[in-house]
This record gives C-alpha cells, sequence and structure tokens, in this order.
C-alpha cells in the first residue's frame, strides 16, 4: 500500500490511519483524502490509482464542457501529415487511458481521438524503465529501431532509448531546463514539424 510504504520512509504525506471500530467523522475524513489526493499531485506522483481518481474528476467535467484539452498549435497538422503518409500515432502518458480519451475527445479542437492508433498508460509499466517501452513495442508490433519516442522528460528519453527507440526530447514553454550534456545528447525539438517523415513515428 502506498500510504504504508510512505510511512516507511518517512516521507510526510498527510494520511491518517484510522481504527475500523472507531466511528470517524465523514467531514473530517472527506477533508483528509482530499489533502492527500493534492500532496500526490503536489509531489508529482504517478500512481496508477491518483490518475484513475483524477480521469473521474475529469469525466465529469469534461461531460459537462467545464474544461476542453489543449493541444500545442503544431500537434495537429503535423499527426494528419505523418498519418496520411500511413504512419501510425501511439500515445504513452502518466495519466490514464482513459484521461487521454477525454483530453483528445473534448479538446477546443473537438474530438481528435481518429489521429491516434492506440493509447497506454502506466499499467504497461512505468515511463522511466526502459521493459515499458519493450512491451509497447511488442503490443503494437513493431521492432524497437521503427518506433520514435516524444517526451519532454529526459529519463523517459533515457528509458526508451535503453529499450532501443529512437527519441527526441520536446522543449516548450515551461518545461525543466536541459543540461549542456542533455541537449548534446539527446535531438532536441521545439516543434511537432521538425520531424521529418522517414522514421516511424
Amino acid at each position: 500500500m502506498e500510504a504504508e510504504e510512505d510511512l516507511r520512509q518517512n516521507r510526510a504525506c498527510p494520511v491518517h490511519a484510522v481504527a475500523q471500530t472507531v466511528q470517524t467523522d465523514e467531514e473530517k475524513a472527506i477533508h483528509e483524502v482530499v489533502e492527500n489526493v493534492i500532496w500526490q499531485m503536489a509531489v508529482d506522483r504517478k500512481s496508477t490509482a491518483l490518475k484513475q481518481l483524477q480521469g473521474h474528476m475529469w469525466r465529469a467535467a469534461y461531460m459537462t464542457g467545464k474544461i476542453r484539452g489543449q493541444v500545442y498549435q503544431d500537434v495537429i497538422p503535423a499527426i494528419t501529415r505523418w498519418r496520411r503518409h500511413g504512419l501510425k500515432v501511439y500515445i504513452y502518458s502518466s495519466g490514464s487511458v482513459e484521461a487521454q480519451k477525454l483530453l483528445f475527445g473534448f479538446s477546443v479542437h473537438g474530438d481528435l481521438l481518429d489521429l491516434f492508433d492506440g493509447h497506454f498508460d502506466t499499467n504497461i509499466g512505468a515511463k522511466v524503465e526502459s521493459k515499458s517501452y519493450e512491451n509497447i513495442a511488442e503490443r503494437i508490433g513493431c521492432h524497437p529501431e521503427e518506433i520514435i519516442f516524444l517526451t519532454d522528460v529526459t529519463r523517459e528519453a533515457k528509458a526508451a532509448e535503453d529499450a532501443g527507440l529512437n527519441v527526441a526530447v520536446v522543449v516548450r514553454p515551461g518545461n525543466m531546463e536541459l543540461s549542456e550534456e542533455e541537449k548534446n545528447h539527446y535531438r532536441i525539438i521545439t516543434s511537432f514539424s521538425q520531424l521529418e517523415l522517414s522514421g516511424g513515428v
């Protein structure tokens, strides 16, 4: 259990163990759950359970039109072009598959789900583990070297590279600054339009 692991590691998480025999105040319990969820998001925990909870919340917000998915301006034209050339496009995100489908299904540009051939989340493995990328390659029926993986996280880039994938690091406004070593090691792009069509996507 994640909460028990946090306590073992002395991580300062706002979680409280309550004996089953003790009657708890519902409002207090709700407050503590909300506090813990906010803490998990603040530390950017890649928890499948947290992502599922976020998915439930997002579903309600997307369905009612309170929120719409945002995509960078270069994304739709680039993916449309790639698909016109017969390339397949998949999403691999720490966000759940459901959350991905909500974001792209209810975007400011309408339903974009037809742009993608499939979705993967952390159920296939953590994004910083090379085995996850091997699993994806096997699942989609490709050799790793036929795939190009786009990410803005260099730890993910390294894991994908270790699995034999081609990698490009996408630099967007607000992203974490790359070190000189990372800039020299990885292919860096600032727009999807910079990708050529010669490799797999």
